[in-house]
């Protein structure tokens, strides 16, 4: 279930907190009752003085550390407004995580658990715009993000943020096909890579359009029928498997962003060119009023208020000596 009053309560009993490098663990911000695999382990996290609340992952058993931390750092110098970097890692000799400030926020299976269902359309070229943009952004930095899944994306009021950078290079190394590693959600998974191929740009596409798929429909590989009729061409050319198949991020940007016909018009070619100022205002434009649906902004509220009011365990003062 998303964070409640109820679930930060259950996270702090017992006799000590649980802790990861410095900070306290609040609750756990994935439901593991829903089936969605997710790629790391995710929790909403305090320090100790109470000044700073983060957003905290740590890698699954039997991941790579050095490597999960490698990439952690990596993601560091990613931009965008839809990316959600780590700015704090684990230092020499600690146990691995990342940190990221946080934010009210939800991961998508959650979502569409709020909502009771697939999110309706708007909702959807909502998501696709943001992420592409986030992605296209990536890919000129010369970064393939590599860990596109519905749990790497965090539906936060104004939009959603692409965590879980690089999870799926975490699992196995390049060459090692990845397909039933734990974390992984099979159907996010590039068949390029699933059979241990080098994640690239493309991939990412496939991804991208995995996730737009399970929010349409609640599943990753759903029918051409079950898509709406205006995303049904779209997401299915970024399911194609293969990858010369697959659409430029500024194709799905142009179709999830209506408005940005009358922008000036971006350049068509590799799949690693960035959004220009005219895509980018109309994605900005995607999240007007009403582009979630309101039960969606009710667990949001409700988990920032748990979160706002959790205290921080105390440790239990050693007991005094008795002469």
């Amino acid at each position: 279930m998303h964070p409640t009053g109820a679930a930060v309560r259950e996270a702090q009993q017992g006799p000590a907190a649980r802790r990861v490098g410095p900070y306290v663990l609040l609750t756990g911000l994935d439901d593991t009752h829903s089936g969605v695999p997710v790629p790391e382990r995710r929790y909403i996290a305090r320090s100790d003085d109470g000044e700073h609340t983060v957003l905290l992952g740590a890698p699954l058993p039997g991941a790579d550390h050095q490597r999960f931390l490698a990439e952690a750092e990596t993601s560091r110098y990613l931009l965008g407004r839809f990316m959600a970097p780590a700015t704090a890692c684990a230092g020499p000799g600690e146990p691995a995580w990342h940190a990221r400030p946080y934010l009210p926020a939800l991961p998508l299976p959650t979502v569409l658990a709020v909502h009771g269902g697939p999110l309706p359309e708007r909702t959807v070229r909502a998501l696709g715009a943001a992420l592409a943009e986030a992605l296209a952004i990536a890919h000129g930095q010369g970064l393939a993000h590599a860990g596109v899944s519905p749990a790497a994306v965090l539906v936060a009021a104004d939009g959603p943020r692409l965590t879980c950078f690089g999870a799926a290079r975490a699992a196995a190394p390049e060459g090692t096909p990845r397909s039933g590693l734990p974390g992984l959600e099979p159907g996010s998974l590039p068949p390029e890579q699933a059979a241990g191929g080098r994640p690239r740009p493309l991939g990412d596409v496939y991804a991208l359009g995995a996730t737009l798929a399970y929010a349409a429909t609640g599943h990753t590989t759903p029918e051409s029928t079950e898509l709406p009729p205006a995303l049904r061409t779209i997401i299915g050319r970024c399911l194609s498997r293969d990858p010369g198949n697959r659409p430029q991020l500024v194709e799905l940007l142009d179709v999830c962003t209506p408005e940005s016909a009358d922008a000036p018009s971006a350049p068509l070619g590799a799949a690693t060119e960035a959004p220009d100022a005219g895509f980018a205002t109309a994605v900005a434009a995607s999240f007007g009023a009403g582009w979630l649906p309101g039960r969606v902004i009710a667990a949001l509220a409700h988990q920032s208020a748990a979160v706002l009011a959790a205290d921080i365990p105390r440790a239990a003062p050693p007991a005094s000596r008795q002469d």
